[in-house]
């Protein structure tokens, strides 16, 4: 794939090093001139010396014909204008920006940025992986807004022995899969929920505790 990378600091450059190294066709616009020349002496690649939120700039490094434009400045109006200009002068097939702040996240992508990806959402989306909490455990992130989770219903549930019709789900929230005893099947509004059943289930993010907490509350 041809990428361009807007942004030639830490992550800009472990980011060029990594694609390069998957075989990736790789071309760097930096604004700082020694961080030019150090990385194209480095690792050996196009680098363009300049803005990348110009349209020279992001021409000079064959932004036209280019399958992926990744901004990852310190400034997230600066790879916001970036993706931008690449998703509408140039037509990137997709445009990347990383967000410093991750209330920005949102407003990156409601303005036409594909993936907007924030250090502080990745690190808690790992974290939320990796860690198995009460038997809850996140399975992937759909587009920033909706999660993939599996849960285990403990031996104590309140929805033990109840009907997936009558649990009070949030709206916007499904069970998908049930896996009992080692059998996995789909279920059906009549299914009942058993003790040591593991479901996947899919939800808004926003709506993900709420479902947690109804499928994990102990009876009292």
């Amino acid at each position: 794939m041809k990428i361009i990378i807007v942004g030639g600091g830490k992550v800009g450059y472990y980011l060029c090093k990594s694609l390069l190294e998957n075989g990736h066709d790789i071309r760097l616009i930096e604004t700082n001139k020694e961080a030019c020349t150090r990385i194209a002496n480095e690792l050996d690649i196009p680098v363009v010396c300049g803005d990348g939120t110009t349209i020279e700039s992001l021409d000079s490094a064959g932004a036209s014909d280019c399958d992926a434009l990744v901004a990852v400045t310190g400034k997230d109006e600066n790879n916001l204008i970036a993706c931008q200009l690449g998703r509408v002068r140039f037509r990137a097939k997709k445009t990347i920006a990383r967000s410093n702040n991750p209330k920005n996240l949102e407003i990156m992508r409601k303005l036409g940025v594909d993936i907007p990806v924030s250090s502080t959402g990745l690190i808690t989306s790992l974290i939320e992986q990796t860690v198995d909490t009460v038997g809850i455990r996140l399975l992937a992130s759909i587009h920033g807004e909706g999660v993939i989770c599996e849960i285990k219903v403990p031996e104590n549930a309140a929805v033990s022995n109840m009907r997936i019709s009558k649990i009070p789900l949030p709206e916007e929230c499904i069970i998908v899969s049930v896996v009992r005893r080692g059998e996995f099947f789909i279920p059906r509004g009549n299914t009942i929920i058993q003790p040591g059943d593991e479901l996947v289930a899919v939800s808004t993010s926003k709506d993900r505790k709420q479902l947690v907490k109804t499928l994990t509350a102990v009876k009292k």
